[in-house]
């Protein structure tokens, strides 16, 4: 099972995303090999508003929807940040006080660690800290 990060997800879906191509080649890549993938509700709710705000309300939509065929089609699976992940993010976000990170990309920490996942389709380095690969 491979995480996606918001990173990915906005590169697939902006076609003027300086990594829409490479997140082209690589997510038909995975589904070539029928990879299972997992994102969150945080990573859903950080891309939707960030396509809503600086692409377009219908790229918004159009992303939303993808990811209920995605999730429907049993291909993608999205996990809730609950209670105790959301405790484990707040550890993390802690912990990096020098890194330039987000909360979401604590959270996104959190549930690789707790899903025991090692690689991520994302253009974000900072998965690395966490000895997360990079899926390319």
């Amino acid at each position: 099972m491979i995480f996606v990060d918001s990173g990915a997800w906005i590169a697939l879906s902006n076609q003027t995303d300086q990594h829409h191509k490479d997140a082209l080649a690589v997510y038909n890549d995975l589904k070539k090999e029928k990879a299972r993938l997992l994102t969150t509700d945080y990573v859903i709710d950080e891309t939707t508003t960030w396509l809503r705000y600086r692409v377009s309300h219908p790229v918004a939509i159009k992303f939303l929807d993808h990811i209920e065929r995605t999730e429907g089609a049993d291909v993608l699976t999205v996990v809730t940040v609950d209670k105790t992940l959301f405790q484990e993010a707040k550890r993390l976000f802690r912990q990096y006080d020098s890194a330039n990170l987000s909360f979401t990309d604590c959270t996104c920490f959190a549930v690789c660690q707790a899903h025991k996942l090692s690689e991520a389709f994302a253009f974000d380095q900072h998965f690395m800290m966490e000895g997360i690969t990079l899926f390319r």
